[in-house]
Order: structure tokens, then sequence, then C-alpha cells
């Protein structure tokens, strides 16, 4: 017997044919009868449906937007206070090392000022809800939003698609994220709506009720530019697109700047500092961090996995792999990992150490294919 949490839209994945496995305590698709090139390659040219509802949906409420606002930026490096109405923003939980704890979005609702919607990592949320909690000022609180499903629709027919159901959405820029209806018949279902996603194409994350969210999945796919994407499509699209999966690119140890997240640090917060781990994080943006998360194109055909190590041409240890393997869109393997910050200029020539061989490789620009968010 598998212990193993379904999310709403289990029974979907299993009737399309999908091949479950086991993934932040989730029996969850990894792929579907196609196969993970064709999946993604659908995501880059249609659009494709990810279910995501293992992942952590929250709300901080509080009184008004600046207390609550206060409040977080404790824990965060993001300017929470300046967020607009409607307005999403990606941040990461920091610990008193200024490791990263978990990466997370943070939307200010349009027409609720006291509450900020959250959503966190599947396999970190709940030690993310005791840390937040354990941090909060009296009169704010935590509440878990468990009884929501989450889906992405993602890839450039996603508008088209979503305008059908939601006309509101067409007009949203990227980040913008609000509350709105899906119209499925005579029916309104309740959503809210995001433009972002985790692909680097234009896309959309809705959130909707448990027990709506079969009949919204079931729409979208009539639309025939639109399949069911597992997760192995959805790791080939992130990493493509240059984005840090949580435990592999960026973990306890490793700070912001490290990770080359430094923009999602806004000014004021740079300069005021007030969250937890700001020592490490203030003195790397002021001196530099010691090593970079960088792209690695290899240029041969073998993929480079995760923990693969990265030696300068002398032989010496630089760095390690931290997320490989074949890109669809690219044509060959793509990584990202660690160096030494002496070596992450772009075109530096390194090697990988693949089942004991030395591969060349050099350091890429990110992403490796260009992002087509609705700016």
């Amino acid at each position: 017997m598998s212990d193993l949490l379904k999310t709403p839209l289990y029974d979907l994945h299993v009737e399309n044919g999908g091949r479950m496995v086991g993934f932040a305590g989730y029996d969850m698709p990894v792929q579907y009868k196609t196969g993970i090139v064709s999946e993604h390659i659908h995501t880059r040219e249609k659009a494709g449906l990810f279910d995501v509802s293992h992942m952590g949906q929250a709300f901080l409420i509080g009184p008004d937007h600046e207390t609550v606002a206060a409040a977080l930026e404790k824990l965060v490096p993001a300017d929470i206070l300046n967020l607009g109405k409607g307005q999403q923003r990606y941040t990461q939980l920091i610990n008193e090392d200024g490791g990263i704890i978990d990466d997370l979005m943070v939307t200010r609702q349009q027409d609720d000022e006291g509450t900020l919607y959250l959503v966190v990592n599947a396999g970190c949320k709940q030690g993310d809800y005791d840390w937040i909690r354990k941090h909060l000022p009296h009169g704010i609180h935590l509440e878990e939003h468990s009884d929501h499903a989450l889906i992405a629709l993602q890839g450039p027919a996603a508008v088209d698609v979503i305008a059908k159901h939601c006309p509101q959405a067409v007009d949203m820029a990227f980040m913008d994220g609000i509350a709105s209806q899906f119209k499925l018949g005579d029916e309104d279902i309740e959503i809210h709506i995001s433009r972002s996603g985790y692909t680097g194409e234009d896309g959309y994350e809705i959130s909707v009720a448990n027990d709506k969210v079969r009949a919204v999945a079931d729409a979208l796919l009539a639309n025939d530019d639109v399949i069911l994407i597992g997760l192995g499509a959805r790791d080939s699209l992130r990493l493509e697109a240059g984005l840090c999966l949580y435990g592999h690119d960026i973990d306890m140890e490793t700070s912001p700047i490290e990770a080359g997240l430094l923009w999602s640090i806004g000014k004021r917060r740079r300069q005021e500092g007030g969250f937890i781990g700001q020592e490490r994080i203030l003195r790397e943006i002021a001196e530099k961090p010691s090593r970079r998360r960088v792209g690695i194109k290899p240029l041969g055909r073998a993929p480079a996995r995760d923990g693969t190590e990265i030696q300068n041409l002398e032989g010496e240890k630089i760095g390690e792999i931290t997320s490989g393997g074949f890109g669809p869109s690219v044509g060959g393997p793509v990584a990202m990992g660690y160096v030494q910050a002496a070596f992450a200029s772009p075109e530096t020539k390194v090697q990988l150490i693949v089942r004991g061989k030395a591969l060349e490789a050099e350091i890429s620009r990110m992403p490796f294919v260009p992002h087509n968010f609705k700016r």
C-alpha cells in the first residue's frame, strides 16, 4: 500500500496513461504516452497543462498591507511593502546563515489589503509553514490553503486558450496575479490566476477549489493545442530557461547572491537589510561571492547530471553540476552548476568528469532558450 499522497487530478493522469512516480510525497506523472521530448516541444510550440497541486498554497493575514508586508520582510529579502495590488514577486525564505530555506512566490491581493498569497515548494511546505509561524508577530497568522489545487497552462498558445474562459487574463502582464472567474458553460468558477510559470514561456498558474479543478482541466484539454505535461518535461523546460530547482540549484547552504538571484532583492532591502540572514547576503553583495551559479554547455552529446565534477583545464576541481540533462529545444545537453568566481565568465573552457572521463565543456550564458514572458 503506497503512502504517497494524491492530487485531485490523480485519476486524470492515470486515465491519460501517465507514468506515476513518487515526488515530494505525492504520486505524480513523470510523463505520458508520447514521452518527455514530445511534451517539451509541444509546450514550447503550443500549450501544456501541468498539475502542480502538490505545491503549498497559503495566505499570510494581518490587519493591513503595511503590517503584513513588514512581517514577511523579516523572513525574505524582497521588497514586499512596495508590491503593487494584484502583483506577484519571486523571493526566498532565508535562514540565519544566509542560506535558502525555500524559494516562493508572493502575491499582494488586489482587493484584500491585509492578505498576501504565498506559493511554496512541495517538499518544503511544512517546514516553511513552521518557520514562518515561528517568526510571526502577534496579530498576523498563516492560513494553509490545502482545499485548493494548482494547475499551470504554459506555452505560446496559452493566452488564446484561456481567453475563452477568462477574458480578464488576456491583458494581464507578466507577474500579475488576480482573483477572477473561469467561465464554463453557465457556471463561473472562482479562481486565482497569475501570469507566470516555470518554463520560460508565456502562461498562467490557476488556483481553483479541489472539487472544481477537474472540470477546469477538462475544459482546457478540450482545446487541440493543449496536452498534459509531466514532471520530466517540466524539468527540462525549466533547465533550458535557467530556472533554479530547490534542493538542486539552491538549498540551505546556498545564498541568493551565489545563485545569481540578486535581481530578486529590491534596492531598498539591499540598503536597509532587516531580514534574517542579512549579514552574509549584504556582505556578498558588497564583496562578491567566491562562487557563482553558471550555465554549462557540454561540447559533446553526453549529458552531465547533477553531482558531476567540474574541473579547470589543469584538472583541478572548481565546482559541481547541480542540474543537467538533454535540452530538446537546444538540441543537445545543457547544465547549470556552481564554479569558483574566477571561472564564471561565459565561454570559459572547463571539463566535466563523466564516468571517469574528462569531457569538454564551456561556461554559457543563461537562459539557454530565450524567455517568452509577456512583458
